[in-house]
């Protein structure tokens, strides 16, 4: 088994990969950038080393001083966990060159994984159903040519694409040249690369997504589905599994096809397999990611399998120890990713300060969390600070479990998206189930902003007035232990005045 492992990450998924390591008796290395020096995942770490300045260009992107600091602490092997280096093939490739081990997919397969435009090929090859599009970069022929054959609306995506970026929804041919400009330039600044591909809009689809494991003696198995249709340009704000729109039929066919996908990538280690899932129950491939996935913890309590502990076990040459038939879902679970952004200010980031800061508890209820009273967040990562899970025997117990999950979480000095997810939750469509790709598109959230101030206005100054009237409401104590007029103790009255004010 590994001895010591270096997390090339931070915040709540550093933390998260740490704790299974402890669990198998494997030492960890926590990386730092210099803003990030009082972080969770730096005090949870056996040891912890500054990584370079706050962009991520200098820190947590920079392979270099991140295979020095291995060689450094002796660690033997690299958890990249998910952004930044994770499905990084130069990276997967310099760990192995170091003599360290990397905790994913070969370069090989993320190389594949990691060009759209290749990975959709492979598949197609490999029998899966696609999406109509174009399965090569767009100048290499007549881009409004190959627009028309692909037909409108369509999407323009990055091939080497990825969280939403380099992707342009396109109506008619009016807007195409103008869209494609701007895909690829933002597929430039974002990845380096400017190839894009065309694909056919599918509308009122649902975004499933197949969590496989692959070991490195040829065992491929699924866990089953999480559903992320819940979405915002394109990048997943709640997930859930399963999904309500599988029956067992389908569930069987489309775990089939994602085992299929991850052998014709020559897939080993944690991954999951995505497709859209229209109307009529026709399922089209849309891509490999080749990590540790975000939502993962929906699919651990459902099925009870740690997966980041299967990655490590994986990695360690270890055999599976599940069949596909020893998978078994069991109950519901839901994932509310708690970002740091302001959902009523056109999900304007919130920086600053936490001054105070309450988790959520209690039966059914899990929060993976980067953040502690007293840190600061910074305008330099990712706003996603939390995540919280709720688990059911139904889906309805899920979906209570969390409104009261999210009712008790406190978190203060900055702005949560907390009240979006509430408002998801209270949503009837949301409650039955009746969700696509579209969803918070057609949910106007964001013009209940102006009502929304007045609302939080108006509870500022219900909750002066009331303590003004606390303030001058005369005592109820009398001067010794005499039964009020009511009949009940003064002390009585006094001990439930000072525990809950009346």
């Amino acid at each position: 088994m590994l001895k010591k492992v270096l997390i090339a990450n931070r915040g709540e998924v550093a933390v998260r990969i740490i704790r299974t390591c402890r669990e198998l008796g494997i030492r960890t290395v926590a990386i730092y950038s210099e803003v990030d020096r009082a972080s969770l995942h730096v005090r949870y770490a056996d040891e912890a080393y500054c990584v370079g300045p706050a962009p991520a260009r200098d820190s947590y992107l920079n392979m270099e001083r991140i295979l020095d600091i291995a060689r450094r602490s002796g660690a033997d092997a690299v958890h990249p966990g998910y952004g930044f280096l994770a499905e990084n093939p130069e990276f997967a490739q310099a760990c192995l060159d170091a003599g360290l081990v990397f905790v994913g997919p070969s370069p090989q397969t993320l190389r594949l994984s990691g060009n759209k435009i290749l990975a959709r090929r492979a598949m197609r090859q490999a029998g899966l159903p696609v999406i109509h599009g174009s399965e090569w970069d767009v100048p290499d022929g007549d881009p409004a040519q190959a627009a028309q054959a692909v037909g409108y609306p369509l999407m323009i995506k990055a091939a080497a694409g990825g969280g939403g970026k380099g992707i342009r929804l396109v109506a008619g041919p009016d807007e195409f040249p103008e869209a494609l400009a701007l895909a690829r330039r933002e597929a430039k600044a974002a990845f380096g690369d400017d190839s894009v591909f065309l694909e056919r809009v599918l509308e009122g689809v649902r975004h499933i997504e197949f969590q496989i494991l692959a070991d490195q003696h040829g065992n491929v198995i699924h866990l089953g589905e999480r559903e992320g249709s819940v979405q915002r340009h394109h990048q997943k704000v709640l997930e859930e599994a399963p999904s309500r729109a599988l029956t067992p039929d389908l569930r069987r066919r489309m775990g089939e096809a994602a085992v299929a996908a991850a052998r014709a990538a020559d897939y080993v280690n944690a991954g999951t397999v995505e497709f859209l899932l229209d109307d009529q129950q026709n399922f089209y491939f849309l891509e490999i990611n080749p990590r540790l996935q975000v939502e993962h913890p929906t699919t651990e309590m459902v099925t009870g399998v740690d997966i980041v502990k299967e990655q490590l076990r994986i990695t360690a040459g270890r055999r599976l120890r599940l069949a596909q038939e020893d998978v078994r879902l069991r109950g519901w679970a839901i994932e509310c990713r708690i970002l740091a952004e302001n959902p009523f200010d056109d999900f304007r980031p919130s920086v600053g300060k936490i001054s105070y800061m309450r988790e959520p508890s209690g039966p059914g209820i899990r929060v993976e969390s980067g953040i502690h009273e007293g840190l600061e967040i910074t305008p330099y990562y990712d706003s996603l600070i939390a995540k919280v899970i709720a688990w059911g025997e139904t889906r309805g117990e899920a979906l209570v479990r969390m409104r009261r999950a999210l009712d008790e979480y406190r978190i203060m000095g900055i702005r949560t998206n907390i009240p979006l997810h509430q408002e998801i939750l209270d949503d009837p469509r949301f409650q039955g189930g009746y969700v696509d790709t579209s969803f918070l598109e057609q949910a106007a959230y964001a013009e209940r902003a102006a009502s929304l101030d007045d609302l939080r206005a108006a509870a500022v100054l219900a909750a002066l007035l009331h303590h003004r009237a606390r303030a001058l409401r005369p005592s109820q104590v009398q001067t010794c232990a005499q039964p009020t007029r009511n009949g009940d103790s003064n002390w009585k009255v006094l001990g439930r005045w000072m525990a809950v004010g009346r």
